[in-house]
């Protein structure tokens, strides 16, 4: 699916496990746990402006997302429980951040170590 055609069918958020599910048109589906969310935010906060503006964020494995507002048709704005929440995660990087989970995760976790920082807290 081309990622400009990403279309959700389902969204739920269970906060108990702190995991948002997307399941998309296309019949993929993915299960973001919050912290992946919360470190891949699209916001210029953690993303920059350009590349090496963009921020790696720690400290984020207990983060709960509290809230999803939806933005027209074509993203959510999610709510963490630290306070952010001026990303706008469309349809499209959401299927992006599925389809990419494993290698964003293991470049995440390399760039953690690499700049001495934790997972938590």
């Amino acid at each position: 699916m081309p990622m400009d055609k990403a279309w959700p069918r389902e969204v739920v958020l269970n906060r108990a496990e702190r995991v948002l599910r997307v399941d998309f048109e296309d019949g993929s589906s993915f299960a973001f746990p919050a912290e992946y969310l919360r470190t891949q935010s699209p916001s210029a906060e953690v993303q920059g402006h350009t590349e090496s503006q963009r921020q790696t964020v720690g400290g984020k494995r207990d983060v709960g997302i509290t809230g999803i507002e939806p933005v027209g048709n074509y993203a959510v704005r999610l709510i963490f429980d630290d306070g952010h929440s001026t990303g706008l995660f469309s349809w499209s990087y959401l299927h992006q951040l599925g389809r990419e989970r494993e290698s964003r995760w293991k470049a995440y976790l390399t760039e953690l170590s690499v700049k001495g920082l934790k997972r938590g807290a």
